[in-house]
């Protein structure tokens, strides 16, 4: 006797915004984490370099993503980062939204104390500093899921 198929619910694509900072210029970062994240199965808004914190928020508003990848290669992803997190999380539609920022954070090569919680205290849910990229996949699928394929 067979059995009927069965079937198994996929996943949606959940939408995510990635950019950089203001001050950072890089564009390799922003397109490994593209093509990484559309692997993963979901819809990717690549805002680019040099994005003004106005038009982040703006464009999270009007994209109201899942999650919201900022990626920093210049060093200043830190301080950057302290002025953007509260930005994204004043929007009440944004409020909840996942925030992660990785890649090379400070300039120094030196962290104080503290750094870390400074920016979870900021807004962001995870920080990943020196590449962590497995660490960052395993956020992403607990966040957002990975679409079945």
């Amino acid at each position: 006797m067979m059995s009927a198929p069965r079937t198994v619910p996929r996943a949606t694509s959940a939408t995510v915004v990635v950019s950089s900072t203001a001050s950072d210029s890089h564009t390799w970062n922003l397109v490994y984490l593209q093509l990484l994240i559309q692997e993963l199965g979901h819809t990717v808004h690549n805002l680019g370099a040099c994005v003004p914190p106005d038009l982040l928020v703006a464009e999270c508003t009007r994209l109201t993503p899942d999650l919201v990848v900022i990626s920093s290669v210049n060093g200043h992803g830190w301080a950057d980062g302290l002025r953007l997190a509260p930005r994204l999380r004043a929007v009440p539609g944004l409020s909840g939204t996942g925030l992660v920022i990785g890649g090379k954070l400070g300039t120094d090569g030196r962290r104080s104390v503290g750094w870390r919680q400074r920016m979870l205290t900021a807004g962001f849910d995870r920080v990943f500093d020196d590449g962590d990229i497995v660490a960052f996949i395993a956020f992403v699928a607990e966040r957002v899921g990975r679409v079945a394929s």
